[in-house]
């Protein structure tokens, strides 16, 4: 199978500028594959502004725009054509940006561009997303951390990678917080998923994909998660290419 993947658990590390952390592995990832503008998703980008959703994906699209000229790509956006399935078909690399999967979800498909994005990955297309833009790469948003505001017409996503991705996977809970783990939430999808196998990308860590290859890249551990085993650690610089 033909995948040229990058999937990013989170943009900001706390302290730091925009995709500061990631910006290397970015840069790095498109200068591979020759990639001189890409075609960018907005949609989980509800909130980046106090005007309407257009005004809030300009603001989305220009902030990774600027971030994205600093190594010398371009970056156009699907929201600013009449016909985005035809902007994602021509695309050089297609990036998905986080924030609210559901919205995101919803809106990929209904402008068509869920399956023209999912033909293009599955064709060669370099594609990458960070935290929501990582998610949609998996079966469905299932295991998403985000609070349900839109509702998709279907939960199915891209499904370029075979197991499930939870970003900004946390160890523990705040303290003072009652409520479950992140790891009891996976468990609970676990209980009635049981065939599948849910990756905790924790924040500060990726996974790089090439065709049939897979390793987990950045500086933090990936905690897999499977129903009825114990969770299992893999560092850095490992190589997952078993899970695909």
């Amino acid at each position: 199978m033909t995948r040229k993947l990058l999937l990013i658990s989170n943009s900001t590390m706390a302290g730091e500028a925009y995709l500061a952390w990631p910006k290397n592995y970015i840069a790095g990832f498109l200068h591979t594959h020759h990639v001189k503008k890409v075609t960018f998703v907005p949609f989980a980008g509800v909130n980046l502004s106090d005007a309407g959703l257009t005004e809030s994906y300009d603001v989305y699209a220009k902030k990774v725009a600027e971030v994205f000229a600093t190594f010398g790509v371009e970056v156009e956006s699907v929201h600013q054509t009449d016909n985005p399935v035809e902007m994602v078909n021509r695309a050089e690399a297609v990036v998905v940006g986080g924030g609210n999967t559901f919205h995101l979800v919803g809106k990929m498909h209904e402008t068509g561009i869920m399956e023209a994005i999912r033909l293009k990955a599955l064709s060669g297309t370099p594609y990458m997303g960070w935290s929501a833009g990582a998610n949609v790469a998996c079966p469905t948003l299932k295991t998403t951390n985000d609070m349900p505001i839109y509702e998709p017409a279907s939960f199915d996503t891209l499904n370029l990678v075979p197991f499930q991705i939870n970003p900004h996977y946390l160890d523990a809970n705040p303290q003072g917080h009652g409520g479950e783990t992140r790891q009891q939430r996976i468990e609970e999808f676990l209980a009635v998923n049981r065939g599948v196998k849910v990756l905790g990308l924790r924040e500060a860590s990726m996974l790089y994909v090439d065709d049939n290859s897979m390793k987990l890249m950045g500086k933090r551990d990936l905690r897999l998660f499977e129903f009825g085993k114990e969770p299992v650690e893999y560092k850095p610089d490992t190589d997952l290419s078993f899970l695909l």
